[in-house]
């Protein structure tokens, strides 16, 4: 058996293993999200037809201009991408956090995402 040869090699199998269990359906779709060194993105997938139906990112020029931590970033990103979400006629979803631990920025956004009324 292989081992994984670097942090992002680990996460990478973490999220396959993840993967094999969560699918996003028409009713429920998948919240992703992918967390970099400076920014995060999240997105609304429905899996059965590929499509993404809502997404944020820390790079939106509404939020881009924020100052702060990148937890508060983190918490802007969930908390407009539960208002696109909404938007779009969505109001559960199944939270993907890709392999990355649910703390910090990610437990940030889940927690902004379901304030503004997603239902995980």
């Amino acid at each position: 058996m292989a081992v994984a040869s670097s942090r992002s090699a680990s996460r990478k199998k973490r999220h396959e293993r993840l993967r094999l269990r969560v699918e996003g359906t028409v009713a429920r779709p998948r919240l992703a999200v992918f967390r970099s060194i400076n920014q995060i993105y999240a997105q609304v997938i429905d899996d059965t037809t590929g499509h993404t139906l809502a997404y944020a990112s820390s790079l939106e020029p509404e939020l881009r201009s924020a100052t702060g931590t990148k937890t508060d970033d983190a918490r802007a990103v969930g908390t407009l991408l539960a208002q696109r979400a909404r938007a779009a006629g969505v109001g559960q979803v199944v939270f993907d956090r890709a392999g990355f631990r649910y703390h910090g920025r990610v437990r940030s956004l889940a927690d902004a995402a379901r304030e503004a009324g997603l239902e995980f």
